[in-house]
């Protein structure tokens, strides 16, 4: 099962989502520092846990192509997105998603397409 940890510029109601599908996700607003967790404990509890970081942040992009850290990373680059377009946006896709995620390290969430980078 794969298990996601999302950051704090994603609603928390995907990780919501998330765990309504049978997924195991977490947001930054669970752990102890909330959402003032840094992309360094981010990143480590990524790799820790095996966790797919979904994220807004382009510091993750560079993390992972000059650290390999996270361990998986989902970049979001809608733009301004409404949390119920958002919610749509993985409902609708989200078989997509984790097949590809599963065969690749880095996939990128546009408002039109998914594309494995």
């Amino acid at each position: 099962m794969q298990k996601f940890i999302i950051d704090a510029h994603i609603p928390k109601k995907l990780s919501i989502f998330l765990k309504w599908k049978g997924y195991d996700s977490i947001h930054t607003s669970d752990l102890p520092q909330k959402n003032r967790t840094t992309d360094t404990q981010i990143n480590q509890i990524s790799l820790e846990q095996k966790r797919i970081l979904i994220t807004k942040d382009m510091d993750f992009i560079e993390s992972l192509l000059i650290s390999n850290k996270p361990y998986k990373l989902i970049y979001i680059s809608t733009g301004n997105i409404t949390n119920k377009e958002l919610l749509e946006l993985f409902s609708k896709n989200i078989e997509q998603i984790l097949q590809l995620i599963v065969a690749n390290k880095f996939i990128e969430i546009t408002r039109k397409n998914i594309i494995v980078r």
